[in-house]
């Protein structure tokens, strides 16, 4: 029988690069850490590692269990907080990922109201944008992603909750700003201001420069839409924003919109959870909440 200390072992070996220190952030004696190992190392006739001097290297053997201990562990440390929560009177934890920017200031507008409907469910809430939610949803490290961008899988059910268009923000004294709709080769003298991801998740440049063939003068990045939005007031160069976020933050900046194309770029906010989930109610009251916003 595989035992789950073993997988905790390596996961913790494989953070710390210490056996010492695995054996001390697991409470247990560097002996008895390694007894444990040696032990199962002998009942499967594997090595689970190699060690050379002070360093150490995962055999194939324990690079696989390493997989397996990154997918499993946070499924049962799920599971236990859950079970606490029941424990202890409350719903549950509802644990959410974000992989866009203006992703979190629409979510700001419902959690309130969320929180005050189920005040028996813990909200936690991960903001690292460059993440793998797919992943994390996964692998139950989270229980909901936002994101503009959902993937088909069969194990991952997105929902659409909030429509939107793209839009290039200039300032209003810009030659640009006097018309209705840019296309690609507008860009190509410009400064392009966007958040810091790479740029195949970068809508302008996959569905507008890149299908045009061309590439702006500059391209620089700022941590986040509000300072875009202010370099693009202040003349600094052009970004690009959502139109709700504009309408709610532009107010009194001299900037203009600009439809990306003849067509625009539309996007959409979808919700993603594990299938089979939908059905727990606090998830499903999230959904509902972020209906009702997108409405």
């Amino acid at each position: 029988m595989l035992d789950r200390q073993i997988l905790a072992i390596l996961r913790e070996v494989d953070r710390t690069g210490s056996v010492t220190a695995a054996a001390g952030r697991l409470n247990l004696s560097q002996s008895a850490l390694s007894h444990t190992i040696a032990k199962f190392e002998e009942r499967h006739d594997v090595e689970i590692w190699l060690k050379k001097g002070r360093s150490l290297r995962f055999t194939q053997a324990g690079m696989h269990l390493l997989a397996l201990a990154q997918r499993v562990l946070p499924q049962f440390e799920h599971a236990e907080r859950v079970l606490t929560d029941f424990a202890t009177g409350r719903r549950g934890t509802l644990r959410v990922g974000m992989e866009c920017h203006p992703c979190e200031r629409w979510l700001m507008r419902m959690t309130g109201v969320y929180l005050t409907r189920w005040p028996e469910v813990d909200f936690d809430l991960r903001t690292e944008f460059r993440f793998d939610g797919v992943a994390a949803l996964a692998d139950n490290e989270i229980d909901l992603l936002i994101t503009p961008d959902p993937v088909d899988r069969p194990d991952i059910l997105f929902t659409p909750v909030f429509d939107y268009q793209l839009v290039l923000v200039v300032h209003e004294a810009h030659p640009l700003a006097a018309r209705g709709i840019v296309q690609p080769q507008d860009l190509l003298d410009e400064n392009l201001i966007t958040v810091p991801v790479s740029l195949d998740r970068l809508d302008i440049y996959t569905r507008f420069l890149v299908p045009g063939q061309c590439r702006p003068r500059r391209h620089r990045t700022a941590e986040t839409t509000d300072l875009m939005l202010q370099l693009a007031a202040a003349g600094r160069g052009v970004t690009v924003l959502p139109d709700w976020l504009v309408r709610e933050d532009g107010g009194g900046l001299p900037v203009r919109t600009l439809r990306l194309g003849a067509d625009g770029i539309g996007k959409s906010i979808h919700l993603g959870i594990r299938r089979g989930e939908e059905a727990v109610d606090y998830i499903a009251g999230f959904l509902d909440l972020a209906r009702e916003s997108g409405r």
